[in-house]
């Protein structure tokens, strides 16, 4: 049985993780050109700078969920559940994410500089990464395979 805490936790997880998806796509011009922008209330997606400043901040705050995730496994020594198969694959995902998504925001800094083939490549990279995760976590989803099981005494 899942604790309390741990059911606010994936669901702060899951719609972090929307946030982030939603405004992902949000860097490319999708949200204009297909008229998404134009539904009632969501005018603001069609703002580069608005989707990509919650980007960045919902970047910030599912970097401290993974901190205190990995943080709170670690520091319990892993004695009362360890990870699943399905938790290895998203994690090895998260980290393809996050790696290329922090490469990303170097390539936005002023003074670092990328080819643009190696930008084409961490943009593609990126992109790719989340929509396998997403395709991933869809399949545990449906697979009912959680990211915890019990440790066995």
């Amino acid at each position: 049985m899942k604790s309390k805490n741990s059911r606010v936790m994936g669901r702060l997880f899951t719609v972090a993780f929307i946030v982030m998806a939603f405004t992902g796509f949000g860097q490319m011009p999708i949200f204009k050109r297909y008229y998404i922008s134009d539904i009632p209330g969501l005018a603001w997606t069609a703002d580069y700078y608005a989707t990509h400043y919650i980007h960045y901040l919902g970047a910030i705050f599912l970097l401290a969920f993974f901190a205190y995730a990995a943080l709170n496994h670690i520091l319990s020594g892993g004695k009362t559940f360890s990870l699943t198969v399905s938790a290895y694959i998203r994690l090895t995902l998260l980290i393809g994410i996050v790696a290329t998504g922090i490469l990303r925001v170097l390539k936005n800094l002023p003074d670092v500089v990328f080819s643009p083939g190696l930008t084409r490549f961490f943009d593609i990279a990126h992109l790719g990464f989340m929509m396998l995760y997403l395709f991933f976590a869809l399949a545990f989803f449906l697979l009912k395979s959680g990211w915890v099981r019990p440790r066995s005494q």
